[in-house]
């Protein structure tokens, strides 16, 4: 049976793959008293605790894919990642790409899609307006205040972008970290062999598709 990895999967867990993500509320999803607890004290909000329930009884699996990959050596047939790498920052990134090519077989592939940087700007172009366009870049400018600020930055940590992406600059990172047959895909097509149910439209008109694989 293939081995196929949604990393970073969020709300959208693909069914027939493992899904993994790495927010603080797959760890605390099994403890539905210690969700309340933490909501109630107003460490977590609505949302977090809203994510950790959907965890629990969706199988989602925690890990933290730039350190390390659950996965053994030349073991994975397929990777996905949707709207998760721009939230490392470029060294994280290359480190997240590493993992990647390090778990998949020999021409295993690799699926990412980000927001794309190029609709967003032509976004701002055409209607002029600043606060929009810095909302929609959702960058981390936000310093934590307070007390219960501090304790929900150390438990939660930022869930804000830390680079931007379009089509072609993502394809180049593909290149760099070794990956092979790098391409910039529209939505609804791709080069995996046997995707399932996952969605390959996933997010469009705001996000770009790139792919490529691990060299044999």
């Amino acid at each position: 049976m293939a081995v196929r990895l949604n990393i970073g999967c969020g709300m959208a867990p693909t069914a027939g793959w493992i899904n993994y993500d790495n927010s603080p509320a797959v760890r605390i999803a099994p403890w539905p008293m210690l969700v309340r607890l933490l909501k109630g004290t107003g460490l977590i909000d609505a949302g977090h605790a809203q994510f950790a329930d959907f965890c629990r009884t969706h199988g989602i699996r925690f890990a933290n894919a730039v350190a390390r990959i659950p996965h053994a050596d030349a073991s994975v047939d397929a990777i996905y990642s949707s709207h998760m790498i721009e939230h490392l920052d470029r060294r994280e990134a290359r480190q997240f790409l590493s993992e990647c090519r390090r778990v998949l077989k020999p021409h295993g592939r690799l699926r990412i899609v980000v927001p794309d940087l190029r609709v967003t700007v032509n976004d701002y172009v055409a209607k002029g307006n600043a606060d929009t366009f810095l909302d929609h870049l959702q960058l981390d400018l936000d310093k934590p205040h307070g007390l219960r600020g501090h304790l929900r930055e150390l438990l939660l940590g930022g869930r804000n972008h830390h680079w931007l992406y379009d089509g072609p600059s993502m394809r180049k990172l593909l290149l760099e970290c070794g990956f092979h047959e790098v391409e910039l895909l529209p939505p609804g097509r791709t080069a995996i062999e046997d995707p399932g149910e996952l969605d390959l439209c996933e997010r469009a008109g705001e996000s770009a598709y790139v792919e490529g694989r691990r060299k044999a």
